[in-house]
């Protein structure tokens, strides 16, 4: 989205994030890309560079609607990974120097569980 909205005035940004944002609201990936091509149409009219990048960029932003509908919610948050950062730091703060790099390891399986 922030690729797109550098084409277009920042007065234009909210009317041009709410059209792009139809394709995302679709129900499977067939849907969706018959709207971002209907909606790269209608942009390209005023911001055609704004259109090329959207044909181009297609295939890469709908990817996610390969996996289940479930799924697509957990996708772009990072909110898993940090969670397990944090854990993993929690625990290793506790044991404050490790002897190897097997006990690291061993550390970090158990936290994947």
């Amino acid at each position: 989205m922030r690729n797109a909205l550098a084409h277009v005035s920042k007065g234009q940004h909210t009317v041009v994030a709410a059209a792009i944002r139809q394709a995302f609201d679709q129900p499977d990936r067939k849907h969706a890309g018959e709207t971002w091509r209907h909606v790269a149409e209608q942009l390209r009219t005023r911001w055609p560079k704004l259109g090329d990048l959207m044909d181009a960029s297609e295939h890469d932003v709908l990817a996610y609607m390969a996996f289940p509908r479930q799924h697509r919610t957990k996708l772009p948050s990072t909110n898993p990974i940090e969670r397990l950062n944090k854990e993993v730091k929690r625990r290793a703060d506790v044991v404050g120097i490790f002897p190897n790099e097997a006990s690291i390891m061993r550390l970090i399986g158990a936290a994947l569980f």
